[in-house]
């Protein structure tokens, strides 16, 4: 069918031409092959021409190689990158509340030194630090990138400010409380072992001066103690490997003797003041 139409079309163009109608069949031919639906084939460019899309593409990846990649910061070397340029608002003993939209502020003004990607984790963990939520919470304004004023901070950012502070205040509390509960309660635990292990030392003690005081057979013994020889044995054992128990020293004498006691009043008897003496001259 496309064969047919091709030389039909031929045909036409040969007859126009020998009729003085140039012009009339290059108008008309590509109508007619399109009324044909036959394809029509697309110039074939010169040697020398290469094409506009090519062209365009490899300008463009020209100049993506020849700009400098902008390197990632981590938040560290952002935030000290922030103080360096814009000291009024990162170089503060305190944050401040930021002004809104302040990330497009700083690529207008610090272009190519921060990525969107370094710049957004850094605003991120800026903005919900404890610091920061208090500043929103009490500061009356935001301030912009040369520590001026830029519009007063709305209610529902002072007032989730304020919910979050109290979130975390209250999780702090918490997380206090429990820990001190579990150090009551290990001393608690450690306090009765104490006492357990003081206990039997002493059992063991008391064990062994009887089993050495008494008379009675050791078979005997253990029937009156209610113990059978192994454990008899242990106990014994124990009490002999315990150490002594810790005795306070006296303390040492005086070395000018023993103090006469103190003189009583008789009753009835009035105690004389003691006589005055005057200095002497």
């Amino acid at each position: 069918m496309a064969g047919a139409a091709a030389a039909c079309a031929g045909g036409l163009v040969h007859r126009l031409k020998s009729c003085g109608h140039q012009n009339a069949a290059t108008i008309r031919l590509p109508i007619f092959l399109r009324c044909l639906n036959v394809p029509q084939i697309p110039p074939e460019p010169a040697e020398n021409q290469t094409p506009a899309i090519a062209t365009d593409a490899t300008a463009d990846a020209a100049v993506a190689s020849a700009a400098p990649a902008v390197p990632e910061l981590s938040p560290a070397a952002c935030a000290a990158r922030l103080a360096e340029l814009f000291p009024a608002l990162f170089a503060t003993h305190a944050p401040q509340p930021l002004k809104l939209r302040i990330q497009a502020d700083i690529q207008q003004r610090a272009p190519g030194i921060f990525t969107k990607k370094s710049l957004s984790i850094f605003l991120h963990r800026h903005t919900t630090n404890t610091a920061y939520l208090r500043a929103v919470a009490n500061a009356p304004q935001r301030i912009d990138l040369d520590g001026q004023p830029a519009g007063d901070i709305a209610d529902e950012h002072r007032q989730a400010a304020v919910a979050e502070l109290d979130r975390r205040r209250a999780m702090h509390d918490a997380r206090r409380d429990a820990e001190r509960e579990a150090q009551r309660s290990a001393n608690d635990e450690a306090r009765r072992a104490r006492a357990a292990e003081e206990e039997q030392r002493r059992e063991a003690s008391g064990l062994l001066r009887a089993f050495e005081s008494t008379t009675l057979t050791r078979a005997n013994f253990c029937a009156l103690k209610g113990l059978t020889e192994a454990q008899l044995d242990t106990m014994l054992t124990q009490a002999r490997q315990a150490p002594p128990p810790v005795r306070l020293e006296a303390r040492p004498a005086d070395p000018r003797g023993p103090r006469p006691p103190p003189q009583q009043q008789q009753p009835g008897s009035r105690q004389r003041p003691p006589p005055n003496r005057r200095p002497a001259r």
